[in-house]
């Protein structure tokens, strides 16, 4: 190309000044750099998912472009018959004259008949697909070493890599973001051959990606992405196990959103008041237990599940554990048998019987079972004279503020947050207990079948319950049998890896997060989810929001969490950012999830009737 020369008195303007390339035999050279084009003429007979992949994350520069042309059905299946009969041709030639048989045209009349047969019934297509590389160095001797490390490259991987002869310009700009091949140099593949060639797809991860996939983030050993569906697996629930400020709660946080897209209802216990600002954002309810205002009235009676379905009497049950749990320990027997009876004498009270149809009548209060227990009293009751003094503080004293009124926020919709921060560490037990009595009324309800998730945030604090270790326990085990997932997220890896209820919930967790681990920990969790030497390695240098996935021996991924500006505005628990948050500024707009589908599930698995009797039960 010629140039014009320009006076010194003229100025260049940035918009006209043109720019100059050397166009040679194979390389083009460019103002700071030098580039060679080659075309792949030849494939593998056979591939697999992900195949592009050490070509996309060759570490040099590189651009590699994917040329894709559907070929229509009636043209496909012309071509096809004529291919067929050539090959079938010069078969029948090479036996009529006694030469020996071409496997390879004997293979390529086996795969034009399988195309020709998927095509027949409509289960794949053809297209004209064109793969082109173009390599950038600073100079050509750089240029020439990396031309035969890609050809190296390519070779391992059974493609045939030849240069842009005399087409060095086409071959630059067929690899640029033009859609425009210039040297029309393609193969015809079918369906499943192009999808294994999709740039973003991850070798490491077999499972198929169904309804509910949820993008986890970027792989950190490749330029693919991780999308996981845990409701397709063998079960739904997760462990999500990382030191302090390696970002487990944001991850979460980020699931949880994503997961309300594709219509999964999510329940959360967060003991630090982390995810209101998320439930404020996408409309779900948050139930401040202990905070000023807010009122819990553990007599209410959830809804029937049949007409076989006690509830006043599992109402009655659970009372008797809730106060059980108030009072610091399990009652006597004369008392328990004391608290039974004030406790269906309360409700009959108020109008409640083991009659159904008075199950709908407003519910009473605890200080009308502290007014039964007291007029025990006049019958010279002892235990439940002893019993009204002990629940005294929870009606009239400092830890009355809960329990003085009916229930304000009735725990339902898609996302349902019950902060826990707000309650003093006497109260915590009690509030955990009613929340995860609350998750399990939903949760276990054979009317509403749907995909349920719930997360219990910083579990090592639930583990210091008896109530709440043994709510993961059975939750772990019978969640799955209601279409629902349990997710532990815990940055003490000793406490839930060294009890023998933290092991059953791991080992009943099919879907397994680890972030960043501490020294001290990396043993532990090593041995436990049987990580080689570089996963522990990766774990312990792992950044910020860099995790690995492990799902089983086959299923393993290392990625780094990504999201959305206004997503990550959301789920961040930065002080900084949050030290700096207007709270009465308007949230970010989030879309809100889908309507409520009304698929229902019957759950099919009638193995181990004995263990399946038993989880069916009520886990608190």
């Amino acid at each position: 190309m010629k140039l014009r020369r320009r006076t010194p008195d003229q100025q260049p303007s940035p918009l006209t000044q043109p720019a100059a390339i050397h166009v040679g035999a194979r390389t083009l050279t460019l103002p700071n750099a030098v580039t060679a084009s080659f075309a792949v003429t030849g494939y593998p007979r056979e591939v697999g998912a992900g195949w592009l992949e050490p070509l996309l994350t060759y570490p040099g520069h590189l651009d590699v472009s994917l040329h894709i042309e559907p070929i229509p059905q009636q043209i496909a299946a012309m071509r096809l018959r004529r291919q067929l009969a050539r090959l079938e041709s010069a078969s029948r030639s090479d036996a009529q004259h006694g030469r020996l048989q071409d496997f390879a045209a004997e293979a390529a009349a086996d795969d034009a008949t399988d195309l020709a047969d998927s095509l027949a019934r409509g289960h794949g297509r053809l297209f004209k697909v064109g793969l082109y590389l173009t390599i950038h160095a600073y100079t050509e001797p750089e240029l020439a070493a990396e031309v035969e490390r890609v050809r190296a490259l390519a070779s391992s991987l059974l493609l045939d890599a030849q240069p842009a002869t005399f087409r060095a310009l086409q071959g630059w700009t067929t690899t640029l973001p033009l859609g425009a091949d210039s040297l029309n140099l393609t193969r015809t593949f079918d369906t499943t051959a192009l999808a294994a060639a999709f740039p973003f797809a991850s070798p490491d991860l077999t499972t198929e990606i169904g309804e509910t996939s949820v993008l986890y983030g970027l792989s950190a050993t490749g330029s693919g992405v991780v999308l996981w569906d845990r409701y397709a697996q063998d079960n739904h629930n997760s462990v999500v196990l990382a030191r302090s400020g390696a970002g487990k709660s944001y991850f979460t946080k980020l699931e949880t959103l994503r997961l309300l897209y594709q219509d999964v209802e999510v329940a959360v216990v967060d003991p630090e008041d982390e995810y209101a600002r998320l439930a404020r954002a996408v409309g779900g309810t948050c139930l401040h237990l202990g905070a000023t205002g807010v009122r819990w009235n553990p007599f209410d009676l959830p809804a029937s599940h049949g007409p076989r379905d006690d509830v006043l009497a599992r109402r009655a049950m659970f009372l008797q554990t809730l106060i059980a749990t108030m009072l610091g320990g399990q009652p006597t027997a004369q008392a328990r048998a004391t608290l039974d009876s004030a406790i269906l004498a309360t409700y009959q009270a108020a109008g409640i019987t083991r009659d159904p149809i008075t199950w709908t009548r407003p519910a009473p209060l605890l200080a009308d079972l502290v007014a039964t227990l007291t007029e025990s009293q006049e019958v010279a009751d002892p235990a439940g004279a002893e019993l009204a003094a002990q629940l005294a503080p929870y009606v009239s004293g400092s830890y009355r503020e809960l329990f003085n009124g009916p229930t304000t926020t009735p725990p339902s919709g898609h996302l349902t947050v019950f902060s826990l921060r707000d309650l003093p560490e006497e109260m915590k037990a009690v509030g955990t207990l009613l929340a995860l009595d609350a998750i399990w009324r939903r949760v276990a309800n054979p009317r509403d079948r749907k995909k349920r998730l719930v997360v219990v945030d910083e579990a090592w604090l639930l583990m210091k319950e008896p109530e709440g270790a043994r709510f993961l326990f059975r939750m772990a085990k019978a969640a799955r049998k209601h279409w629902a997932g349990l997710a532990v997220i815990t940055q003490d890896a000793a406490d839930l890896l060294g009890s023998e209820l933290g092991q059953a919930i791991v080992a009943n967790a099919a879907n397994q997060i680890l972030l960043r681990q501490a020294p001290q920990a990396i043993g532990a969790v090593g041995d436990s989810f049987d990580l080689t030497d570089g996963e522990r390695q990766f774990l312990l240098t792992a950044e910020r929001g860099e995790a690995l996935l492990v799902a089983g021996p086959a299923s393993r991924a290392a990625f780094h969490v990504i999201a959305s500006l206004s997503e990550a505005e959301l789920v961040t628990t930065s002080p900084e950012y949050l030290a700096g948050l207007d709270e009465s500024a308007p949230l970010p707009p989030t879309p809100p999830p889908p309507p409520t589908s009304l698929t229902d599930t019957t759950d099919t698995d009638h193995n181990n009737h004995d263990d399946e009797e038993e989880e069916e039960g009520d886990p608190l």
